[in-house]
């Protein structure tokens, strides 16, 4: 007996790539998500290349995945390519102590996120 393949959740005309495990809080990572959503793809990615956000070389990347899996997977127009999701999630903490005076400790924090990236093929018409 094998496994039942599952049905795929997007429709026919989008894509998408998750990256994991990024070292930086939600928070500062949906500024820079929010800057690319619903924008076409070419448009997003020249506004990532000129941010002086340090996580936008990371968001860069995540989104010429789903672009890429866009053409190779799902054979859909690159042209036409616009970012209908950047949707970013809470993702493991790790706690660090530092030593304070006089014998106490501050906590630390340090966040991790989740980002994924859903993009979809317009008409010309439409967009």
């Amino acid at each position: 007996m094998t496994k039942l393949k599952l049905e795929r959740k997007l429709a026919d005309n989008e894509a998408k790539a998750v990256h994991r495990m990024i070292r930086v809080s939600p928070r500062k990572l949906n500024l820079v998500a929010q800057m690319i959503r619903r924008k076409k793809v070419a448009r997003a990615l020249t506004d990532l290349e000129f941010s002086q956000k340090r996580i936008s070389d990371t968001v860069h990347k995540c989104l010429k995945s789903a672009i890429a899996n866009a053409e190779n997977n799902h054979d859909l127009d690159i042209d036409n390519l616009v970012v209908v999701e950047a949707h970013v999630g809470n993702s493991v903490v790790m706690k660090r102590f530092m030593a304070r005076g006089r014998g106490k400790a501050n906590r630390i924090q340090k966040p991790f996120s989740h980002l994924t990236i859903v993009v979809r093929e317009v008409d010309e018409e439409a967009a």
